[in-house]
């Protein structure tokens, strides 16, 4: 049930009895018309602007349009008054009985409550983390695993058909400059010194495979030239680096549905495929491109490259997909990619990017509008810095890693749900400081803690009721007796939860349910804080069990939309603090 929606649907059921008696003109669209929250809660629980979109189409003064509406809203019992505002804005106030009936749906529909159609079934693809396979993951990589698989799981609790997929960027020069970092390691565990140029990478991580190398292949590649040794070290480097980041995954509680890898792309012809593709539209050509911004004609060598005609699909400039030498662009496979996933019929795609990436946004959807003929949208999410602070400090380094702080430095510091949480209070593309010490500290001004809290204090609730003999199965309850202000206000907010869903994944942004839950949990800690000095609005009345059970009632269902918004986070609820 979206409370939200059903005060549309009633809006919308007077606005065309009112074109059926001849007060609003025929052919009205009322897409536009909105049924929100309003800005100042003390303007009532909600608004519409149904009077202020339709003035203009209607020709109609807006106050005039609204004071009609309000009068055909007051016939619904759920509207206990309408109040035009200002230009011709609505305010509405529902009945108490309407609030008090959001308890006995959540708790009917129970973690499901929330749970959305909007998706209809749609096959959406979201391609996160996609990290190099040449060592762990890094606290960037960290926040764009939480921020897409937490995506995953809101748009499959809106009703979307998600498949997770990890690219493996194994096909790039990156892959050799691995094996020969890891061929260092190879000969330092027999016993060599090893010789870490400069651009290879220096990470302990690499002294295991290593050790891998000598128990695989013994000595062989010991005095051999790099043409022997190259392809079979990175292959193997590769596999142990890919099985590094996937349980550094599982740590964070990220399980990928598909692995796709570009290596797979060459030799195979699904590049030239893809670029067929292209070149039977008509966008591929062979050309100059103009100098880039910045450039003087001085240090500026024009020469004929093969050309993909993005512009045509809203980017800047047109793309090389060739080099002069004839060998592939960077751009290229990652079209035959895209290709491929168009190809496996999925409605949507979604691309989850470090903001280093933002330069790809523009071309990369035009490749995705030219392959699906326009068909299948392609949105790019840009995860920005996480900047990390210990003690007051800048934190910088792994030793292990070598030059930046692993995944697995901040789950082994923090654990793996305050990890997720945090990186989710703010949106992806705003840079998030995460500070190890505050992130610990048991204070409403840690998020994390302040929603796990408020679960706790109901679970206590729980025990507290049994042990004063309330029969906890019982779950019939008269919610007429919960009417004061406070628990009212607890009540919208729990309204307020199908509402949030829909909006957190029709903009695909997983940071609004954490956002949501903060301020729900301040609602429960409000309420409850207020039973210190008004033993009236306490959760356990003890000697009046009728009471008590509505407000069991209530307790239980702030828990369960809690637990709701934190299944979505990818965080486990708790039942007491320690």
């Amino acid at each position: 049930m979206n409370l939200f929606s059903d005060i549309r649907d009633l809006v919308i059921s007077c606005l065309d009895a009112m074109v059926g008696e001849g007060v609003l003109p025929a052919a009205l669209g009322f897409d536009a018309v909105a049924v929100e929250p309003p800005r100042d809660p003390a303007h009532g629980d909600m608004a519409t602007n149904a009077a202020m979109v339709l003035a203009k189409p209607a020709g109609q003064p807006p106050r005039a349009i609204a004071e009609a509406l309000a009068e055909r809203l007051m016939a619904d019992p759920r509207i206990s008054s309408a109040e035009v505002a200002g230009p011709g804005f609505l305010n509405l106030r529902l009945a108490d009985a309407v609030w008090q009936g959001v308890i006995a749906t959540a708790l009917e529909a129970g973690t499901g409550y929330g749970r959305s159609t909007m998706g209809q079934g749609r096959r959406v693809n979201v391609e996160f983390v996609s990290a190099n396979p040449t060592g762990p993951m890094h606290v960037g990589h960290t926040r764009g695993a939480v921020v897409g698989d937490a995506l995953c799981n809101l748009l499959v609790f809106a009703g979307y058909d998600v498949t997770r997929e990890y690219y493996i960027n194994d096909g790039g020069a990156q892959v050799d400059v691995l094996a020969r970092s890891a061929y260092e390691r190879y000969r330092e565990a027999h016993g060599l010194s090893p010789e870490i140029a400069e651009g290879l990478y220096p990470g302990e991580y690499l002294i295991e495979v290593g050790e891998a190398l000598k128990a695989e292949f013994g000595a062989q590649f010991l005095d051999q030239p790099e043409s022997v040794w190259l392809e079979p070290i990175r292959d193997f480097a590769t596999a142990r680096m890919m099985a590094m980041i996937r349980d550094d995954l599982a740590a964070l509680g990220v399980t990928m549905d598909v692995y796709s890898s570009e290596k797979a792309l060459y030799g195979t012809g699904r590049i030239e495929a893809a670029i067929e593709r292209l070149r039977g539209l008509g966008l591929i050509y062979t050309g100059t491109l103009e100098p880039p911004k910045g450039k003087t004609p001085e240090d500026w060598e024009p020469r004929e490259q093969t050309l993909f005609r993005s512009t045509a699909h809203g980017d800047d400039v047109d793309r090389p997909i060739m080099k002069s030498d004839g060998s592939w662009t960077y751009f290229a496979p990652d079209i035959a990619y895209h290709h491929d996933k168009i190809s496996r019929g999925y409605d949507m795609l979604i691309d989850i990017f470090g903001a280093d990436h933002g330069g790809y946004v523009k071309r990369m959807k035009a490749a995705v509008s030219a392959l699906s003929d326009g068909r299948v949208p392609l949105d790019i999410k840009l995860i920005q810095l996480v900047k990390l602070y210990k003690n007051g400090e800048p934190f910088k380094m792994s030793k292990r890693a070598g030059t930046f702080v692993t995944l697995r430095d901040v789950v082994e510091m923090v654990g793996a749900d305050v990890t997720r949480f945090v990186m989710l209070t703010r949106k992806n593309d705003a840079t998030l400081d995460f500070d190890f010490d505050k992130v610990l500290e048991q204070s409403r001004d840690n998020p994390v803690f302040y929603v796990q809290y408020a679960n706790a204090r109901v679970h206590s609730v729980l025990r507290k009721a049994g042990e004063v003999g309330l029969d906890l199965a019982d779950t019939r309850a008269d919610l007429a007796r919960l009417d004061h202000e406070a628990e009212l206000a607890l009540m919208r907010k729990l309204a307020q939860w199908p509402r949030i869903v829909e909006l957190a994944a029709r903009t695909q942004e997983p940071h609004r349910v954490a956002g949501y839950l903060s301020e729900l949990a301040a609602e429960f800690h409000g309420l409850w804080n207020k039973g210190n000095d008004l033993p009236a609005l306490r959760f356990v009345q003890e000697g009046d069990p009728a009471t008590t059970q509505a407000k069991i009632a209530l307790a239980r269902a702030t828990s369960v939309v809690i637990s709701a918004g934190l299944a979505i986070l990818g965080v486990t609820p708790v039942q007491e603090m320690r």
